[in-house]
């Protein structure tokens, strides 16, 4: 279970009481990621993450690490499309030394020219490294070929362009526009008191008045034909990456896509990786994931395979897909997906950081978070006929976005041929 207080400022703080536990994991969420940033502006929320770690008024960059390092833990950011988050894992007895480390960085970072100037070229190899990369540099062209000349399809991190648009005032101008307490949360799980935890964060937090911008751009719902993107590279492999839009994470239909999730590639169990791997050897690694946004949601298939085997990997793909749509999931396939799917989320849950990041996530995108109990019993309620219906419903050519990255020039027509 947790617990949700809102403070009169908007600031929200959720806990969850795992007793027995050693450790405890504190994060700060922010709802404001790359989709929020104009295309000048792209890169400036992964930029902010950065420079949060590099010095605050009170704490130089290598303060602020060895103080969470010295208890045994540690600190890191991520920031994905819609949100942004700083957090920290550390000895259940020292809590509060987390989150005071965490909001400082937070509320009262420097922004240093200097660093601001030497973190744009951390950035810049950061995404060197990333484009060095096939199986990444497709996912981001996949990106792309989805949400066209829309900033869910631009790069997190920014491009060469908007990163040298970027100084001081910009990122300074940013973060004073969009991050506010209404659309901040913090989040700790572990062997804590909530009461506690409110107390300590309203001591810090209690003058924090901004009126944060949380807007964005909608998520279009223009496609009407498959779409597909090729780079050529000279490598080994073609990396393939294919997604279909499909729905919110409000979507109750999201459940029985989590299960048809399962049954097509998240596992060695799960049908695509029998078919291409297991049965013809086509493929070391293919597997499937769903995303979802606050109005739009997709699921993603990857695989890294041999040049001249794709017309044998389509076809089969598509074989499975048209299975899919067509007869829906025996009961015993059912059953195990559905085994698969509460056993991993339940071992999830386990981790005070994977705790903390289910309810930040909850409640930066939905505005609340259910119980786990109230999650599996969706889950465990979902029918053979609902999956079939979420094939139908999503598996559709006009929904399919392609992207290939390898070495044949070919690879471009046959995709084609796929769609």
């Amino acid at each position: 279970m947790h617990e949700v207080t809102k403070l009169e400022n908007g600031l929200t703080i959720a806990s969850a009481k795992m007793s027995g536990m050693a450790s405890v994991s504190v994060g700060i969420w922010v709802g404001i990621g790359s989709r929020h940033e104009t295309a000048e502006e792209n890169g400036a929320a992964h930029f902010i993450e950065h420079m949060l770690f590099k010095g605050t008024q009170s704490r130089s960059a290598r303060e602020i690490v060895a103080e969470v390092e010295g208890l045994g833990g540690y600190l890191n950011a991520y920031t994905s499309e819609d949100h942004t988050c700083y957090y920290a894992r550390g000895r259940g007895d020292r809590w509060r030394s987390l989150v005071e480390v965490l909001w400082d960085m937070y509320s009262d970072s420097a922004f240093a020219a200097a660093e601001v100037r030497r973190e744009r070229e951390v950035i810049k190899e950061e995404r060197a490294m990333y484009l060095d990369d096939p199986s990444a540099q497709v996912q981001e062209l996949l990106g792309a070929t989805m949400w066209p000349d829309h900033p869910l399809g631009r790069p997190i991190e920014g491009d060469l362009k908007s990163l040298d648009g970027l100084g001081r005032r910009e990122l300074v101008r940013f973060a004073g526009k969009r991050y506010g307490p209404e659309n901040t949360c913090i989040v700790a799980a572990g062997n804590i008191d909530h009461q506690s935890l409110v107390k300590a964060i309203s001591r810090l937090g209690k003058n924090w008045t901004v009126v944060a911008d949380s807007s964005c751009e909608p998520a279009p719902e223009d496609q009407t034909e498959p779409r597909i993107a090729v780079i050529r590279r000279d490598v080994e492999q073609t990396q393939l990456a294919m997604a279909v839009k499909t729905c919110p994470r409000s979507d109750r239909r999201r459940h029985s896509l989590r299960l048809l999730n399962a049954l097509l590639a998240e596992n060695m169990s799960s049908r695509l990786y029998q078919v291409l791997r297991e049965q013809h050897g086509l493929a070391y690694s293919i597997y499937s994931t769903p995303g979802y946004y606050s109005d739009a949601g997709d699921l993603t298939i990857t695989a890294g395979v041999d040049s001249e085997s794709l017309p044998k990997v389509f076809r089969l793909m598509r074989r499975e897909f048209r299975r899919l749509r067509e007869h829906a999931p025996t009961q015993v396939e059912l059953k195990q997906a559905k085994e698969y799917v509460l056993g991993q989320f339940d071992l999830f849950l386990e981790s005070t950081e994977n705790r903390m990041t289910w309810i930040g996530e909850g409640l930066i995108v939905d505005g609340n978070v259910g119980t786990p109990d109230t999650v599996k019993r969706r889950l465990r309620s979902v029918t053979a006929a609902q999956v079939q219906q979420a094939a139908i419903d999503f598996l559709r050519p006009e929904r399919l976005s392609l992207a290939l990255v390898g070495p044949d020039p070919k690879s471009g027509d046959l995709g084609k041929s796929f769609l």
